[in-house]
């Protein structure tokens, strides 16, 4: 516990740092451009570039790469160099291709996520993506020096690298809405040099991220050469090994494809409750898993995989209870805290430059769903690393046929009969009906696989954490209704809430977790605690 939580800390504290000033730039980006066409057709343009790295590699890194580079490093004379240049060269010289291969193809890739857009909506799409597309490269060049650097233990420079496109897209969408000003979301008015600025400095965020990453890389020793003896690269081992992560991929971009089409029709029939809003409130929802459940599972997986390879499943099966229990003792109050305070957050962020306090107010709805999904999202995270750490991609790969078909009928009952205002919260109440049947299907495969996964002993854990939370959540719930009550909900009201219904509510849940003697939450405070005293 001690050692994960430690490699979790330091992860943890960039993620925030990360998270904080991408939230930053998000609310820079939406008061520049809004939620309406606009901002639809940039948020689209840049999930493409995303879409086609997570399908292309981003699963086979955390599925297949770094428990084969571990093995490799074991295993090799040179401690796995020569392979870790190999799969540089491979990844670099593949997904340029990719990146030019998808700028050609951007008029197509546009159409094929929307629904209902007109032809200038589409050409802004389309023109933006261009800008966009190129930063795949750079991305994937980035993400695999990240996992070279994870295998070695290293896990502050891949959290802290995002801190640096960040603040490179927070001046980027501060400068167009200065120039612009209120004419910024403005479709019909914006020029071709607007959208390369919008573009290209989307772009130049992601490529000053991969410096960070290559200079990281430089310091722990490892120097690039391209290596093009691709035979040496077991390309036959690792193709085995990804046509599930592929299957897998695939699959749940399926579904992401679904969503999206349904999100982008809702907002062609409800202007500002579309794709946007969706994937801002979604952003909101990822950040307490992205500050702890990442910083465990990233710190978990190489673990998990040593000990699979020693044959020893006594410490696969405690790496993961540990993980579950420290990632819940955070996660199950934010998540009770996001189902009540999901519109402060919103409004507290959004409700600036083109955008409403009524559309920010949509968005906190949205967020206040996805709170339900928060836990069962991250356990299915945790779960999956299981399987990756035997090697098993395969069986991830059929719980996801699962999960879109569940995903998909609940996303298509949601966009046919909800009013087209509330279709983002049906979309979001169908990813967590998901996640939900997903995680217990996962959990009983992976127990399977490592002979148990102390389930008694987890789900005592969560009860009392539960048991916890909840006053922190009534306490929440009494701080906005008195809150609204006195002044009604705009920026100012909506920092008080979160300032004592979130702050203090936490607090409270930390308080009374440690009275119950819950281990995880008291090993949390102590480090907390020790940091401050120094």
């Amino acid at each position: 516990m001690s050692r994960v939580m430690r490699a979790s800390a330091i992860m943890a504290a960039g993620t925030m740092v990360s998270r904080v000033t991408g939230f930053v730039r998000t609310a820079v980006l939406a008061a520049a451009i809004g939620t309406f066409a606009l901002g639809d057709a940039y948020n689209l343009a840049y999930t493409i570039p995303l879409v086609l790295f997570d399908f292309l590699i981003g699963g086979v890194l955390s599925s297949v790469v770094v428990p084969m580079i571990i093995r490799r490093q074991r295993a090799d004379a040179d401690g796995g160099r020569a392979y870790e240049q190999r799969l540089m060269t491979l990844g670099a010289v593949a997904l340029t291709l990719v990146a030019v291969a998808g700028v050609m193809l951007a008029e197509p890739l546009v159409g094929l996520y929307s629904i209902g857009w007109g032809p200038e909506k589409t050409e802004v799409a389309v023109k933006l993506a261009r800008y966009i597309l190129p930063m795949i490269a750079f991305f994937g060049v980035g993400a695999i020096g990240g996992a070279i650097l994870n295998t070695r233990d290293r896990f502050a420079a891949p959290m802290w690298a995002p801190v640096v496109n960040n603040l490179v897209a927070i001046c980027v969408a501060f400068v167009y809405y200065l120039k612009l000003g209120e004419a910024g979301p403005n479709i019909a008015t914006v020029s071709d040099a607007d959208l390369a600025l919008l573009g290209l400095g989307t772009t130049a965020g992601i490529v000053a991220q991969c410096l960070v990453l290559v200079v990281a890389l430089h310091r722990v020793g490892f120097r690039f050469r391209p290596r093009f003896d691709l035979r040496e690269a077991g390309l036959g081992e690792m193709g085995r090994a990804a046509v599930w992560t592929f299957v897998y991929v695939g699959v749940s971009q399926v579904g992401f494809l679904i969503t999206t089409k349904f999100g982008t029709g809702a907002g062609e029939r409800a202007p500002g409750s579309g794709n946007s809003a969706y994937a801002y409130a979604y952003q909101f929802f990822q950040l307490p898993y992205g500050i702890i459940g990442v910083s465990v599972i990233t710190a978990m997986l190489p673990r998990m995989s040593r000990a699979v390879a020693d044959g020893h499943l006594d410490a696969v099966r405690e790496e993961f209870a540990s993980g579950v229990r420290l990632v819940a003792a955070l996660l199950v109050p934010a998540g009770l805290l996001l189902m009540v305070l999901g519109p402060a957050v919103t409004v507290l962020i959004f409700s600036w430059g083109s955008m409403t306090v009524d559309a920010a107010v949509d968005m906190g709805n949205v967020l206040q769903v996805f709170g339900l999904a928060l836990v069962p999202f991250s356990l299915f995270q945790l779960l999956l690393r299981v399987f990756y750490s035997f090697g098993d991609t395969r069986t991830p790969a059929f719980v996801a046929v699962g999960n879109v078909a569940v995903s998909g009928a609940l996303g298509l009952l949601a966009y046919l009969v909800l009013p087209p205002r509330y279709v983002l919260m049906g979309l979001a109440f169908a990813f967590t009906i998901t996640y939900i049947a997903g995680t217990a299907v996962a959990w009983i495969l992976a127990s399977r696989r490592a002979l148990g996964l102390q389930g008694r002993k987890v789900a005592a854990g969560l009860s009392r954490m539960y048991v916890a939370a909840l006053p922190a959540a009534l306490f929440a719930l009494g701080v906005l209704w008195i809150t609204q009550e006195l002044t009604g909900l705009n920026a100012l009201s909506a920092a008080i809430m979160l300032a004592a219904g979130g702050g203090l509510g936490m607090v409270l849940y930390l308080a009374v977790a440690h009275r119950m003697d819950i281990p995880e939450v008291r090993s949390v405070v102590e480090m907390v605690a020790g940091r401050v005293r120094r």
